[in-house]
């Protein structure tokens, strides 16, 4: 049976360029949490899990107004996490990356994120459309999987800001990745989160 994940970067948080590690959303983080709703306002959706950092939980219930059949429901497999350190086969231009991330953030990040594939990235006995609302590299970590890519190749796989990215799981076969970073329905002046500008 097709199990489809939707997998949606939380809105822009208001003091986010102040290095705030959680807040509110920005007033664009809250259109643009209205905008990835309407834009998913017709999938048949079994589950809402959300980040239950304020950013993703805010996200959620913006989106929880347009889909009232779904309770948004916080997951502790969706907290925003360093999910891999440095490898031999990384590129030395990452290094810079880790040089505050800890030993133990590293291997935290793993075991989540062991569990969230072990949780959400499975066949399903029946049609499900499981909605996740999460963090940027949750979801390149997700996307890494999906490719059985190398462990640091999450880095630079970057989410916008209520992006969206869909995986279909597949029984006897790997899973597909159907789209990431969907932006369509967001303007141009709403797609933020991304460290390079992305053509008109």
């Amino acid at each position: 049976m097709p199990h489809y994940l939707y997998l949606v970067r939380h809105g822009e948080q208001q003091d986010a360029e102040h290095g705030l590690p959680d807040g509110p959303l920005s007033a664009r983080g809250k259109r643009q949490a209205h905008l990835i709703a309407e834009r998913l306002g017709g999938i048949p959706f079994t589950s809402m899990y959300h980040s239950p950092l304020k950013r993703a939980a805010e996200t959620a219930a913006i989106m929880a107004e347009r889909m009232p059949a779904l309770t948004p429901e916080p997951s502790s497999l969706l907290f925003d996490c360093i999910p891999s350190g440095p490898t031999p086969d990384m590129p030395k231009a990452f290094d810079s990356f880790f040089g505050a991330v800890t030993p133990a953030e590293i291997e935290a990040g793993r075991a989540q994120m062991d569990d969230a594939v072990n949780e959400f990235l499975t066949p399903a006995r029946a049609d499900r459309h499981d909605l996740l609302i999460t963090h940027n590299f949750v979801i390149g970590w997700f996307v890494r999987q999906v490719f059985d890519a190398p462990d640091w190749r999450w880095l630079g796989l970057n989410q916008a800001n209520c992006g969206l990215t869909i995986i279909r799981v597949r029984s006897a076969k790997p899973p597909v990745l159907v789209v990431h970073n969907d932006l369509g329905h967001l303007p141009v002046e709403l797609r933020t989160g991304l460290p390079e500008l992305q053509p008109v």
